[in-house]
């Protein structure tokens, strides 16, 4: 086996010296992009033992499709360095895994709809971030016209508006269990006390990714990429402790100083009036938490759309649902597209429900 190489430097040269020259003057763009653990650079040397090797999209207009697909299949090599052009992996059956499609063709099968003819909100609320990472992370290795470049840039990061609605509703999971940790441990309740613990490390973590205005991977690669954020140097440290905790004081402390200093990041972004950073007791109560609720209103002050202020905080899809197979799976996920709309306060007019069809 050859030695092992990133995903993505391999797929590059992959284009470059087999792909490219099947291509020719034809126009087009190309790239790696989508599913994968090469896509976001963490792939190992473990990978390569399951739906891995070089591979790539090629995108060009609908009518140069199939030729293409005949040129590719017919033209590429057995072997690239070492690794086979042609792999499968469970169901999927032994092939070349060069996606030859056209962009439009191939984000609506992605994403539901095209980003090059805007983003309504409700797109923005039910696309989940992995897939918005999916296709704004890879590389791009080639393109003719902009128009991938367009694509992702589009979908960059969300709109203003939704960004800081998203805080808001980050804030108030946040909010609505901190008191829990302590709670739970009083009442004799240590694995409860743990398990709330753990949902908040989470919440914490994933508000790091909305502070810092970066998507989040799913499950398997969320702490490899929390660890690249700035939020890592100064609360990683406290959200293991958080974890590994013994005894409620050690929790409760832990949990103070990662809540505490997201709450300064928060202030230091400038997107919302200053909110006091320390904690305070609960009610009176002997459990130490931030009130992340006066975070939530500050944010809320500043929302001023008036469809996303008629929304229940739920948040974006993945705020309010953890099944893979509903955040994989576009043609599932595309279906919550329309719960917005029935969540939507009546006061919503007529014209803004279209505006945000």
């Amino acid at each position: 086996m050859p030695d092992f190489v990133g995903g993505l430097e391999l797929s590059g040269a992959f284009y470059f010296e087999a792909v490219a020259p099947l291509v020719g003057d034809v126009p087009h763009a190309a790239g790696l992009l989508g599913w994968g653990s090469d896509v976001l650079g963490f792939d190992t040397s473990r990978s390569t033992d399951h739906g891995w090797g070089p591979r790539l999209q090629v995108f060009v207009g609908a009518d140069h499709v199939p030729v293409l697909r005949d040129v590719i299949e017919a033209g590429l090599p057995d072997e690239f360095r070492g690794w086979p052009t042609r792999f499968g992996w469970d169901d999927v059956a032994v092939s070349h895994h060069v996606e030859i499609a056209s962009l439009d063709d191939w984000l609506r099968d992605r994403l539901g709809f095209n980003p090059s003819e805007g983003v309504p909100l409700r797109d923005w609320l039910s696309t989940p971030q992995e897939i918005l990472l999916e296709l704004t992370a890879g590389a791009v290795f080639h393109d003719d016209v902009g128009e991938l470049a367009a694509v992702r840039e589009a979908l960059a990061w969300y709109p203003d508006q939704v960004w800081l609605w998203l805080l808001a509703c980050q804030w108030r999971r946040i909010d609505q269990e901190e008191p829990f940790v302590g709670r739970t441990a009083e009442v004799g309740d240590d694995l409860g006390s743990r398990v709330v613990a753990a949902r908040l490390v989470r919440d914490l973590m994933r508000l790091s990714f909305l502070l810092e205005r970066r998507y989040a991977p799913y499950s398997k690669w969320l702490g490899s990429a929390f660890a690249k954020l700035d939020s890592h140097a100064e609360i990683g440290t406290a959200l293991g402790e958080v974890l590994a905790a013994d005894d409620y004081d050690e929790r409760e402390a832990a949990l103070v100083t990662a809540v505490e200093a997201l709450a300064a990041r928060h202030n230091a972004l400038g997107v919302t009036s200053r909110v006091d950073s320390t904690v305070r007791l609960f009610h009176g109560r002997p459990f130490r938490v931030l009130g992340s609720g006066r975070l939530v209103d500050a944010c809320l002050a500043g929302v001023t759309d008036p469809w996303l202020k008629s929304l229940p905080l739920v948040g974006a899809i993945d705020q309010f649902v953890d099944s893979t197979d509903v955040l994989s799976y576009p043609q599932r996920f595309r279906e919550l597209c329309n719960i917005y709309p029935r969540w939507a306060k009546p006061k919503e007019s007529s014209a803004d429900r279209h505006r945000h069809d």
